[in-house]
């Protein structure tokens, strides 16, 4: 049961923040937090990941449900199995996508807002990258998947040395 708390926190603090950006900055207008480093930037986005399959709303509505549904089997067979690591990994994947499901099921878009803008010298060459703006949802994504590397890493790590 802990492991869909955990998804409930990363979906509730997710819309919690998307609620305060609707309605504290008008879209477009930004916020400096660390110089133009981080910013709170209000921004909608009605595709995926870096703004790709922009307006393909069902299509997302019905793959995410699908990933829901296959992200709660997978949780509740590894947490039988007593692993720790994968579960959690999974609890964020799972509260990531609903609360980006809850924005395009009801709006049609999802709200994003925190931006990165990298500035640095790299051998004589100026570099200026704005990372795509962002939100908590896809934050925990990241980070489920990255955890759920990790676990692969470590089992196979397992397995090398038992073999």
């Amino acid at each position: 049961m802990i492991y869909y708390i955990y998804a409930l926190i990363v979906l509730l603090l997710d819309q919690a923040t998307k609620w305060v950006i609707v309605n504290r900055l008008m879209l477009g207008e930004s916020r400096s937090v660390i110089g133009e480093f981080f910013q709170i930037t209000s921004h909608r986005n009605r595709g995926a990941a870096f703004g790709i399959l922009q307006n393909q709303r069902w299509f997302f509505i019905v793959i995410t449900l699908a990933v829901a549904a296959g992200v709660i089997w997978y949780l509740q067979k590894t947490r039988k199995e007593g692993r720790k690591l994968l579960p959690f990994a999974l609890s964020l994947l799972l509260g990531g996508a609903l609360g980006n499901f809850i924005d395009r099921a009801l709006f049609g878009e999802v709200v994003d807002f925190l931006q990165f803008r990298f500035q640095f010298n790299w051998f004589g060459t100026a570099v200026d990258y704005t990372y795509p703006i962002f939100n908590v949802a896809d934050s925990a994504i990241v980070v489920g998947v990255i955890l759920i590397f990790v676990d692969s890493i470590i089992g196979w790590s397992k397995e090398k040395r038992g073999a």
